[in-house]
């Protein structure tokens, strides 16, 4: 028999999944990652460090979605929100001549004060109002655990940062194959009043193909990932 299937429900005001974000621009993409998934597990599971080993059990598993938009009176899909455009200031109202407030200054590669001083303007990009049915594939002896985790996580558990809290139970239950999971996922949408928009599947297909490096070999200070291909379909 296949791996069983984890049915995740990721509902926030608010999402960011970042995949390929540099600098003072911090992107979303259109749907959670898989990075971004498994750092939720290990967020739930309270697992810091590398977890190579761990990683590596999900690595060439499959992971699909879909994503579900609010319906109109008709059951139709209404249009999506824009994405939201957020601004931080990052390094400001710190003393440089602190040591610890020092560390939260952006300094330059060489470690030294940055020109014109460490403050920087960043931007932020949020979706809005968006629910996600993903439906995980993992290994057997870690399905378990994952799943009891993410009902009682260690830490505590956002879609994709700390502004971005859920507002649904994320754990939806463990399925034997994908088309269960997300018989399930359709059951809770349409309790929700929500349409189905479009879903992400892995591997190419016909559809928009898209490379992605979001299957993460190495968490921890060094990160390691590598590519993953998907294929965006809209739904009728």
């Amino acid at each position: 028999m296949s791996e069983p299937y984890l049915l995740l429900w990721l509902e926030a005001p608010l999402q960011s999944w970042g995949h390929d974000s540099k600098f003072g621009r911090r992107d979303s993409l259109d749907f959670p990652t898989k990075s971004g998934v498994l750092g939720l597990i290990c967020s739930a599971l309270g697992a810091g460090g590398k977890q190579i080993e761990w990683l590596g059990r999900w690595a060439d598993l499959d992971m699909q979605a879909v994503a579900y938009v609010p319906a109109g009176r008709q059951g139709q899909p209404l249009p999506r929100q824009p994405l939201m455009r957020d601004f931080q200031m990052v390094g400001s109202g710190y003393d440089d001549k602190d040591p610890w407030q020092s560390l939260l200054i952006p300094k330059t590669s060489e470690g030294k004060k940055a020109v014109g001083g460490g403050t920087k303007m960043t931007y932020r990009y949020y979706l809005q109002d968006m629910a996600f049915a993903v439906a995980l594939q993992g290994p057997k002896k870690d399905m378990e655990v994952a799943a009891e985790a993410l009902q009682n996580p260690v830490w505590d558990l956002f879609l994709g940062r700390k502004n971005c809290v859920p507002t649904e139970f994320i754990y939806q239950g463990v399925y034997v194959d994908e088309r269960e999971s997300f018989e399930a996922a359709k059951r809770l949408a349409d309790e929700k009043g929500r349409s189905a928009a479009f879903r992400v599947l892995q591997g190419e297909h016909e559809g928009e193909v898209l490379t992605l490096n979001d299957v993460p070999l190495q968490f921890g200070e060094h990160k390691k990932y590598r590519d993953r291909r998907v294929t965006v379909l809209p739904m009728e």
